[in-house]
């Protein structure tokens, strides 16, 4: 069972749709001098749980550009993961945002401090370590299992921080918090033909089951093309049935 698995919520899932949106802080992604690679583990962990995430948003180290995102996001959706701007240094802004974004104070917080202790003497907590232990007021914890500074969650908002491994430990401390919703499952129908051929039936699938998502993905492969044709539904009779009446509708094509 892998780690992501296994830290999955034991409560049953919700039959409404549970939603997130990622908010990722860092000025270092939009000039492209570091690359992400927090998107993609959170939007396969966020599937793994049932979770759907619907947007991703990147901003640049500016309260006031954090403070707005925050407060587009978190009453759409279910949940709003925020990424980076956490660490000891006068760029990370990213828990006085929060702080701002609901109208609480944020100070040095016990319970943080008591984190640090665990790696730091309490000479070597410095006042740039203690950066780390500033807590928005109302938050609760979101304990850090590699570096052991704090991330935190407040109402339906939860800041980790941007180093991958960091925020992969956290994002898996979160989970049992989180609801869980229903699961998407998937279908995938590869057809060897160009995506002009295949879009009339497609299309006429879609139609037919419109509560099914259902996508192309086109690829080039040994000098011809197609397609991968991907259908997607919480529903697993459902899933079946469409699946069945795309194939159907592609016999010309496949067979």
């Amino acid at each position: 069972m892998s780690k992501i698995a296994a830290a999955n919520p034991q409560s049953q899932p919700d039959s409404a749709e549970v939603t997130a949106a990622l908010l990722v802080i860092a000025d270092e992604i939009l000039s492209g001098r570091t690359k992400d690679k927090n998107i993609g583990f959170i939007a396969d962990h966020c599937t793994l749980i049932g979770i759907r995430l619907k947007e991703v948003r990147i901003v640049g180290d500016s309260e006031g550009a954090i403070v707005e995102a925050l407060n587009d996001l978190r009453p759409k959706y279910t949940y709003v993961f925020t990424t980076g701007g956490i660490g000891p240094t006068h760029d990370d802004i990213t828990a006085d945002a929060i702080a701002r974004a609901f109208g609480v104070s944020i100070d040095v917080d016990p319970r943080a401090v008591a984190m640090l202790l665990e790696r730091y003497t309490e000479k070597d907590l410095t006042p740039a370590r203690l950066r780390m232990a500033r807590i928005p007021s109302g938050a609760s914890l979101v304990a850090n299992s590699v570096s052991k500074a704090p991330g935190f969650m407040i109402e339906n908002v939860i800041v980790m921080a941007g180093v991958p491994q960091i925020m992969q430990a956290m994002t898996l401390e979160v989970t049992p918090r989180l609801r869980p919703g229903a699961k998407m499952l998937s279908e995938t129908v590869r057809v060897d033909a160009p995506e002009g051929e295949i879009a009339g039936p497609l299309g006429e699938c879609q139609a037919a089951f419109p509560q099914v998502a259902m996508g192309s993905y086109p690829f080039f492969e040994n000098g011809s093309y197609g397609s991968n044709l991907v259908l997607r539904s919480t529903d697993a009779e459902l899933l079946m049935r469409a699946k069945a009446d795309l194939l159907h509708r592609l016999s010309h094509l496949i067979g």
